[in-house]
């Protein structure tokens, strides 16, 4: 997934009011920018750290600039260094969709329809992959972005306690008992994470229900990707650990 134009770079002040972000540019003039994360971005948002930003050449926005990447120092043994992480949720879904048309993930390839958004289950949901193909079974692919990284290549989901997350877990079980594949794909936009587990400090009810899913069926892919303020690409798969 390529950003067009390439991002650009400042200094972070501080992240408040969720979708509130104040940076210093190169010039050392401030302006708030649009944060694009629900979650707590737990360890994504030290005070100085470097930023990428972009661009809508939207005047009608009230804030026409938007939070991308975000520089992290992260602790492998003794030794300390810098990944990027890309805080916006809702690239994610993109770069997933993008990974699955150009058959990159194995168990996902073969389907000969990608549908985006699409209506399903019991509980007003919306799946974010819908992947179709004759004499196949329907495969729902619900996406989550993983930021938390933990230290020594360890990552964590949720970042914050999270009862839609499980209300996903719900229907995707929904779906299995039905007659389909269900998936639940952890998008690691993050390059100092290589293995995943759910973060059972934040929410353990979360890490219950994805254990229970499992067992009932649901399958889950963990995916890492290369990240640049050019381009986010999904290309390797990580560890699961439960």
């Amino acid at each position: 997934m390529l950003f067009n134009p390439s991002l650009q770079q400042a200094r972070l002040e501080r992240r408040y009011k969720r979708f509130l972000a104040d940076i210093t540019l190169p010039d050392g003039s401030t302006t708030t920018i649009h944060c694009p994360n629900t979650g707590s971005m737990k360890n994504c948002q030290p005070d100085g750290t470097r930023v990428w930003y972009s661009d809508s050449n939207n005047p009608k926005r009230k804030l026409p600039l938007t939070w991308e990447l975000v520089e992290i120092p992260v602790t492998y043994g003794e030794t300390e260094i810098k990944t990027l992480a890309c805080i916006n949720t809702g690239r994610a879904n993109k770069v997933v969709q993008e990974a699955v048309e150009n058959n990159v993930i194995p168990a996902l390839s073969g389907y000969t329809e990608v549908r985006k958004e699409v209506k399903y289950g019991s509980e007003n949901s919306r799946i974010d992959l819908l992947l179709t193909a004759e004499n196949r079974q329907d495969c729902y692919i619900e996406v989550k972005s993983v930021t938390l990284a933990t230290g020594d290549g360890y990552g964590e989901f949720p970042d914050a306690v999270t009862e839609r997350g499980r209300k996903h877990l719900r229907e995707l079980v929904s779906m299995v008992k039905e007659g389909h594949r269900a998936v639940l794909l952890f998008c690691v936009q993050h390059t100092g994470i290589e293995t995943v587990s759910p973060a059972e400090s934040i929410d353990p009810a979360y890490g219950k229900a994805l254990r229970e899913a499992i067992e009932e069926g649901v399958e889950v892919l963990v995916w890492g990707s290369t990240i640049t303020p050019e381009e986010i690409v999904l290309n390797r798969e990580l560890t699961l650990s439960i």
